[in-house]
């Protein structure tokens, strides 16, 4: 004849695997989970490629800071500036709009 459990073991039995689905629930789950913690590489993915944007963006301002520069002036540019900014053109210039 199967022997039954008695009355405690069965509760200690039933609160244990209660336990361990809620603790494997909030392993998967919670704040500190297994799907968090791929939400939270993805996005640090996303920064990090936007940080990387924005230090090319800021390199390429201070490189245009710098050949406008009275140490380092580029005539070129300069004189692309100030006709874009005035809306003026030179003399053997055709505008096409």
């Amino acid at each position: 004849m199967p022997q039954r459990l008695s009355i405690g073991a069965t509760v200690f039995l039933i609160l244990t695997v209660l336990a361990g689905l809620y603790f494997a629930y909030a392993a998967v789950q919670g704040p500190s989970g297994i799907l968090r913690r791929i939400q939270i590489q993805a996005e640090t993915v996303e920064l990090q490629a936007s940080r990387d944007q924005l230090r090319a963006e800021v390199a390429r301002m201070q490189n245009l800071t710098r050949r406008l520069s009275d140490d380092y002036l580029d005539l070129d540019l300069l004189d692309e500036r100030a006709r874009e900014v005035l809306g003026l053109l030179r003399a053997d210039e055709v505008l096409l709009r």
